[in-house]
């Protein structure tokens, strides 16, 4: 017989034999409420668990090497969080890691999209590394757009060759969203090519399907897609569910997109709902929570609790074909969460492979830390210069993104201005009109755009930051060129980071030395820093809540309605450049 054969079949007839209580379970959890997610019910039982497996659910288990009187307490799977870019934390996966356990999550699939952008394979290695020995089961999608478009200018691509060498190593379960909605209906075939590679090895597939409808959506769909995350009404949602995709409901940082969807849930639809986060930042990682802060909005919105565990347990596990996880039942993976009720899912315990890791909100155990040698970047910025900021323009009117509040997809407007003898047009933050630039960091290829944006409200000063989506170059906006200017060239110095810049003088920043993304720091400190730049921000007149968050993603083009990358401003709902003047 094959020696991993026989291995498995030992391991089997020692959980038949700890199933009949003939061996003395690891642990008993005694008297808690389980929440039942196959059936939808709630009753008082206990749960025995040996190593890392429930191995029995009932009143017959009575004893153990270690038991817990968690009577009163409501006994849930692990929560699970579907579809998150652990760089929006700005943490190390191992901060990322706690900040997840201390809220009930012990499974995350991640895309690591950004880190890809920047260094390729290198970035997905460095999650799947740093993440190996730690509590918490990360598991990746393979980004399918590096780059997102064609316009604008990565650190690294990966083509349908790399993509096929991901596929091989261990914990990549998908392809990450399909943002290249152009390519694939035009079919081009290097995006099918890597639908095709996943399809075939019988992987998920995840859409990124903003505002598609009717026979676009079917095309979309139809060429393989099994999810999305980006509907933002209820009809939009329903033709998805109708058309077989799994519905993720994102509530994260950026988006918020539970109250506008929630009606869509109910007992036909439950099983194809996910919810997900997509983005979390550093502050709502430390005051509000995870995946339980989402569980708790969506019951205060009228969710039966039920239902909302379900769409952060189970549903996913089968969306991913994750086995035995998900889910309070003998065989399943001892990842078991605790709450004190179920309104406001207030995490007690967290046991993940059967271990107690969280306990009223402290690590039993260290988590630790992973050497991140060789993932520091240096930029590569030529012929920046203060002049290339200047506009000048023929007419009297520009293109201009205007901000939608609460909201990443932004608006396309035409806006008089007043432009000197020249023709040059300056930031007008009386009228709430600031330029706003991109400058490739990259490849050192020069490249650089200067537009407009309406709805950041400085008055004066400038914040310019190395996280902007999907290239990760810098990204600047600004009430005059010289505080633009000086702010860049901090980020330069700095290796990455974001900068507030006032009076020809640096105020502010934070380092984000790795890629120009992620803090080395841990998460109490990397807040403060936030919360004292969105303060400084301010200060500056700035009328947003989170100015860093909403500079990230101007230059995000899979997103309508205008963007701006390094190669210029993209009209999105056309998916091509255009100039500043209409």
């Amino acid at each position: 017989m094959d020696e991993m054969l026989h291995h498995k079949i030992k391991n089997r007839r020692e959980g038949i034999k700890l199933a009949l209580a003939r061996r003395t379970p690891s642990i008993l959890l005694k008297g808690g409420n389980v929440v039942n997610v196959f059936t939808g019910e709630i009753y008082k039982t206990n749960i025995a668990i040996y190593k890392d497996k429930i191995i029995g659910v009932g009143d017959e288990y009575l004893t153990a090497r270690k038991v817990y009187k968690v009577e009163g307490s409501y006994i849930l799977p692990g929560f699970i969080d579907a579809h998150i870019h652990l760089e929006s934390s700005l943490l190390t996966p191992g901060e990322f890691a706690k900040a997840l356990l201390l809220h009930g999550t012990t499974s995350v699939i991640c895309d690591p999209h950004e880190l890809a952008n920047v260094f390729g394979l290198r970035g997905i290695k460095y999650v799947l590394e740093a993440t190996e020995k730690l509590p918490v089961t990360l598991l990746t999608t393979v980004p399918s757009c590096v780059p997102a478009t064609p316009y604008e200018t990565t650190g690294s691509i990966l083509s349908a060759r790399e993509i096929t060498t991901i596929f091989k190593w261990d914990r990549v379960i998908g392809l990450g969203e399909v943002m290249d909605t152009g390519g694939l209906l035009r079919g081009d075939a290097e995006v099918l090519s890597k639908i095709i590679i996943a399809e075939e090895r019988g992987l998920s597939i995840d859409g990124h399907a903003p505002g598609l409808s009717g026979k676009i959506l079917n095309a979309y769909i139809g060429s393989g897609i099994h999810t999305d995350h980006e509907s933002t009404t209820k009809d939009e949602a329903m033709e998805k569910l109708r058309l077989g995709m799994y519905l993720m409901i994102r509530e994260g940082s950026a988006a918020k997109n539970m109250q506008d969807l929630l009606s869509v849930i109910g007992p036909s639809t439950i099983d194809r709902c996910i919810f997900v986060s997509d983005d979390k930042y550093p502050d709502e990682l430390l005051w509000k929570g995870h995946m339980d802060h989402i569980l708790k909005k969506s019951v205060m919105l009228g969710l039966d609790p039920v239902s909302a565990i379900k769409a952060v347990t189970i549903n996913p596990a089968r969306a991913y074909k994750l086995s035995r996880i998900g889910a309070i039942a003998p065989g399943y993976m001892a990842n078991i969460v605790l709450v004190k009720d179920l309104t406001n899912f207030e995490v007690v315990k967290v046991f993940y492979h059967g271990n107690l890791i969280v306990s009223d909100g402290k690590f039993l155990r260290p988590i630790a830390a992973y050497d991140r040698k060789g993932l520091y970047k240096t930029f590569n910025v030529r012929d920046f210069s203060l002049s290339r900021l200047k506009v000048f323009i023929k007419g009297n009117k520009v293109r201009v993104i205007e901000i939608i509040p609460g909201q990443i997809y932004t608006r396309h407007i035409i806006q008089k201005v007043l432009p000197d003898a020249q023709g040059e047009v300056l930031s007008d933050p009386r009228k709430d009109i600031l330029k706003v630039a991109v400058i490739e960091r990259h490849h050192g290829t020069g490249n650089m755009a200067v537009g407009f944006v309406k709805g950041f409200g400085l008055k004066k000063g400038a914040l310019a930051s190395s996280v902007a989506h999907d290239a990760h170059n810098i990204i600047v906006v600004g009430a005059n060129d010289r505080d633009m200017y000086v702010a860049v060239q901090k980020i330069i110095e700095l290796g990455g980071g974001q900068v507030i810049c006032a009076g020809g003088e640096v105020i502010d920043y934070l380092s984000l030395p790795i890629g120009g993304l992620l803090s080395d720091q841990p998460l109490d400190k990397v807040v403060a820093r936030e919360e004292a730049l969105n303060r400084h921000a301010r200060e500056l007149g700035t009328i947003l809540p989170a100015p860093f968050i909403t500079l990230s993603f101007l230059s995000l083009a899979v997103i309508p309605e205008l963007k701006i990358t390094d190669k210029g401003l993209i009209d999105v709902d056309q998916f091509k450049i255009v100039g500043l003047e209409p």
